[in-house]
């Protein structure tokens, strides 16, 4: 059978929703403030509309909470096996899953891609694919559920607003440096996974090219050529060093909401100002 994941007690307003069953939701106890009830109702309300509970009732691990939906997922590697997690899916899109690999693993707020990653998949970069969820008993690709309807969104609404200023947003090649033995390695920064990925392994002091997330490498794997480094994808001049073309400053593509660095967290607070 698949890895069971025990439901979240220490949350009074997650909703279990096992196969064909019936959404229950927990009030607030009698006595709480009415501002409190207010907020709860609102909570389980954006969360309840995320989907239909007709989209949700095959899936195994689900739970309606306040603000978002959660679900069992996990990623299969050849030679690790199974490992299982709780994806949770946002309005804005957002993707967060929280590791439950083994009992001590603290791996939590984790991009699709940073799971796969983790996992140890084989053939990574291909999160929407490689990551599972299970569906009638069985194992289902993110791809081919409901679940990425708002990521999804997300990507088209930003596609458009970038289209819409007649800007192309675009990022080129950037290199992470081995603390252990000064190598760097090369980063796309073409989707909002990679920069994702490229902007965690800037915010890691201890980053190492064990932690390369496209292929799994050692320090002795070969570093690339001066002569190839040059060239880093900028549409105006293939030798660019950086210019308005390929340098970005940040953007709804490099910048994350639910980072909290000091560099993310003044650019979400622009926008929503």
């Amino acid at each position: 059978g698949f890895p069971f994941i025990p439901q979240n007690e220490a949350s009074p307003s997650l909703i279990s929703l096992s196969p064909l069953s019936l959404i229950r939701y927990n009030r607030p106890e009698r006595g709480s403030q009415m501002s409190s009830s207010v907020v709860m109702e609102e909570e389980i309300q954006c969360g309840s509309t995320l989907f239909e509970q007709e989209e949700l009732q095959e899936m195994s691990g689900v739970n309606v909470c306040g603000g978002y939906v959660e679900v069992m997922c996990g990623c299969t590697s050849h030679r690790y096996g199974d490992a299982v997690a709780r994806l949770r899916v946002f309005p804005n899109g957002d993707l967060e899953i929280t590791c439950e690999c083994t009992p001590g693993c603290d791996q939590d707020k984790l991009t699709p891609a940073a799971f796969e990653k983790h996992s140890g998949r084989e053939t990574a970069r291909k999160w929407k694919n490689n990551v599972w969820v299970i569906v009638g008993g069985e194992k289902v690709p993110l791809s081919k559920t409901v679940l990425l309807k708002y990521y999804n969104e997300a990507s088209k609404k930003l596609n458009r607003s970038n289209k819409s200023q007649g800007t192309k947003v675009f990022h080129r090649d950037e290199f992470v440096g081995c603390i252990e033995c000064g190598k760097e390695r090369r980063f796309r920064l073409r989707s909002r996974d990679e920069c994702r990925l490229h902007h965690n392994a800037m915010a890691d002091p201890n980053w190492k090219c064990s932690d390369f997330p496209y292929d799994k490498i050692t320090c002795e794997a070969e570093e690339e050529r001066g002569s190839r480094k040059v060239y880093k994808g900028c549409t105006r001049s293939p030798t660019c060093k950086g210019c308005t073309s390929c340098v970005c400053f940040g953007c709804e593509l490099c910048r994350f909401s639910d980072c909290s660095c000091q560099t993310c967290v003044d650019f979400t607070s622009n926008v929503k100002a």
